[in-house]
């Protein structure tokens, strides 16, 4: 398969490797990632009859909450439209199929698909996530195709920016901070102190106080831990007689 030329002269790649080519601007939209925090506060504000905190958007075009983000992802048409350019026989199918010839869901409502590509085929998985009637049927397939396209490396440099898994109503939520991990204890600290079984280990755990936990690693109950169970090591080590043989 030949290369054909592209807008400005140059050449642009064709087959499986045109997968591969970042999607051009006008081809790539805007999906508001609301957080759950935003969703609740823009509903009861709404409830209210307080329109202060929605904006009518002008990147997606979208009525949500004024401080929402986007992320670029390139929508179903689009995809298909690469789709054509790479292979104007590409083809999907279920994985599975029920006794009249229907796809098979999962018991979430996903379904898998095979993507068939220059005769290539990848597997790929599709959700509704909430959406019902003929709607979620749509948006399964979008999703799917748009999943097993990434497996062909469509849109690579935009899914690896967040979930994309989205059709271009759907609004779902921006992945939440992780949690901040429980703060030390000093009878934490002396139970690892105690339970270390090499002076190595010992060390390292004296290290990463005295570096994380400053005010534990100066108590005195502490500190007197850590003398002995170095005292410890230090006389379990074989005397000179034991190391050099006679």
């Amino acid at each position: 398969m030949s290369n054909k030329k592209n807008a400005i002269g140059g050449e642009t790649k064709t087959g499986l490797e045109l997968m591969r080519e970042p999607f051009p601007k006008n081809a790539i939209s805007k999906l508001p990632k609301p957080t759950r925090r935003q969703t609740d506060e823009l509903r009861e504000a709404t409830q209210r009859k307080d329109f202060s905190l929605g904006i009518r958007c002008d990147e997606c075009g979208g009525w949500h909450h004024k401080d929402v983000i986007h992320l670029d992802y390139v929508g179903h048409a689009a995809l298909t439209d690469r789709l054509l350019d790479c292979d104007p026989d590409w083809n999907w199918e279920p994985l599975s199929l029920t006794e009249t010839g229907l796809p098979v869901y999962d018991k979430i409502g996903g379904m898998w698909i095979r993507l068939t590509v220059c005769g290539v085929t990848r597997l790929g998985y599709g959700s509704a996530d909430g959406k019902t009637g003929g709607d979620a049927i749509k948006e399964v397939i979008g999703d799917a195709l748009r999943n097993a396209a990434m497996r062909f490396g469509a849109a690579l440099d935009l899914w690896h920016k967040g979930d994309l898994h989205a059709d271009d109503s759907d609004r779902a939520e921006m992945p939440q901070p992780k949690q901040e991990q429980p703060k030390l204890t000093k009878a934490q600290a002396l139970k690892y102190i105690w339970a270390a079984k090499t002076k190595k280990a010992l060390d390292g755990m004296a290290a990463k106080l005295a570096d994380q936990h400053s005010e534990i690693a100066g108590d005195e109950k502490v500190i007197a831990a850590i003398v002995k169970m170095n005292k410890k090591f230090d006389e379990s080590k074989p005397s000179v007689d034991d190391v050099i043989p006679y």
